[in-house]
């Protein structure tokens, strides 16, 4: 099996190095802590104040990725980002104090973070030196800024990297590492996609470093690294989706509630309209080496073929005007409250067809490293329906690579925006008794699962189960 292959396939297990490794990572909070203590005797600040402007430091720290140890130790490099850390309490904390005790407040907690971080890194630099503590270091490359690094990190033990080097083709496992430093070249460009995408559910630390070093980037320092001359572009972390997971029940929760006699009505016109159960199930991949039954409401009439698409002479007369508002995908709430889906992530799809597109496809498989979603970026760009399975990929794949909290809650906005005009046209065609026969659009052909783009540019409305 090939390094792609493998990395699209198998999820590596969570290996930590042993503890002493990663004092740093550990510590760094707890440095932090300590340099804001002395805040409040310094300021006269009531300690309530001083422990929630503390609290909210730290916070923001975690918030801006601070708190991972850096490869170059260098505290001046990081004073934008700390004075940042220090000021935006200051938003929440007005109300309860006065304009000059809240500028002392945030001087003082600045001062103790620098202080603190050089008193911490001095510590941390002489651990490395004397060898006592080191980060194992996996240096990816088979040219001469690969064998460089791997030579700067020795002559250097203050950087605290314990190298080794090796090409891309010689790796098949992260684990044990706590950095892992990549030098892409054209050769190996689709080998290091692959291996980034793999170290991703693992501890380890994951850089790029430049194609052309000697060249500054755009970044500031503070968000950079560096070793000796070198600069280190460092990778987000990837794994940690427990704000995500909670934004899903919260909710998801709310959802079903609110939605709940919406549901139960639409379940009895189900049953009235046609025979045959309420609940539509399919098994869809819903995530990395898992499958689970997708729920909807039924609109086919039973018995009816579900291949790739569903011809409009085999939905009920219920099921056209349940798809076009798309309230037959309510019950996939129940799926995301289980934990089976999430509400935005890339679209489930049949095991058979994932088959098929990820031997075809070029990071397919990838996108199946996070959970499936009732919506995703893709959804929102209109690719559903026949349009580019490719296209798909890469949307989902950047929109893994990139995910926060927040661009959740951008996709659900924009989901929920698209949804409503749907239902609103719907209910303007239901109300006018629907389109004539000249206005009626030509029924499509079915799209067959090898063909990775179908004619035609697809409605620019969110297909929530269906693709």
């Amino acid at each position: 099996m090939s390094l792609t292959d493998a990395a699209a396939t198998r999820r590596p297990p969570e290996v930590r190095p042993p503890a002493h490794r990663r004092v740093g990572g550990r510590l760094l909070p707890a440095a932090d802590l300590v340099a804001l203590a002395p805040v409040v005797p310094i300021t006269g600040a009531h300690w309530l104040l001083g422990a929630v402007f503390a609290l909210l430091v730290l916070l923001v720290l975690a918030a801006q990725g601070q708190h991972r140890t850096r490869v170059c130790l260098r505290v001046s490099d990081q004073v934008p980002q700390l004075a940042i850390a220090s000021g935006l309490p200051l938003v929440v904390l007005a109300p309860w104090s006065t304009g000059s005790g809240l500028l002392a407040l945030a001087a003082a907690g600045l001062g103790g973070l620098v202080l603190g971080r050089a008193i911490f890194y001095a510590a941390l630099r002489s651990g490395y030196r004397r060898g006592v503590i080191g980060e194992p270091t996996l240096v990816v490359g088979s040219g001469e800024l690969a064998a460089r690094i791997v030579e700067s990190a020795q002559v250097h033990p203050e950087f605290g990297l314990r190298p080794r080097l090796a090409r891309p083709s010689e790796v098949d496992d992260l684990a044990g590492f706590t950095r892992v430093l990549l030098c892409p070249d054209d050769a190996a460009e689709d080998a290091l996609t692959a291996l980034i995408r793999s170290s991703r559910p693992l501890s380890a630390e994951v850089y790029v470093v430049p194609r052309l070093p000697e060249i500054g980037t755009a970044l500031p320092r503070g968000v950079t690294d560096e070793l000796w001359g070198v600069p280190l572009i460092p990778l987000r972390r990837f794994g940690r989706m427990g704000s995500k997971r909670a934004f899903d029940v919260v909710l998801s929760g709310l959802m079903l509630t609110v939605s709940a006699p919406l549901l139960l009505v639409l379940a009895v016109a189900v049953r009235l309209d046609s025979p045959g159960p309420v609940f539509f199930r399919q098994l869809r991949v819903t995530g990395p080496g898992r499958t689970s039954e997708v729920l909807k409401l039924r609109t086919v009439r039973t018995g009816a073929a579900q291949g790739w698409a569903v011809a409009a002479e085999e939905c009920t007369a219920l099921g056209k005007w349940l798809r076009r508002t798309h309230l037959d995908e309510l019950p996939q709430l129940l799926n995301v409250l289980r934990g089976e889906m999430s509400l935005v992530g890339p679209r489930p799809e049949r095991p058979h067809y994932a088959r098929s597109f990820g031997r075809e496809i070029p990071g397919y498989r990838d996108r199946h490293r996070m959970p499936g979603g009732m919506t995703g970026w893709a959804q929102v760009h209109g690719l559903h329906g026949d349009t580019s399975i490719p296209d798909r990929a890469r949307f989902d794949n950047q929109y893994i690579e990139h995910w926060s909290p927040w661009w959740d809650a951008v996709i659900v906005l924009r989901t929920a925006a698209v949804v409503l005009r749907a239902a609103v046209a719907a209910g303007l065609r239901w109300e006018l008794g629907g389109r004539s026969p000249r206005h009626r659009r030509p029924a499509r052909p079915r799209r067959q699962p090898g063909a990775h783009r179908a004619p035609g540019r697809g409605r620019r409305v969110v297909d929530l189960v269906r693709n």
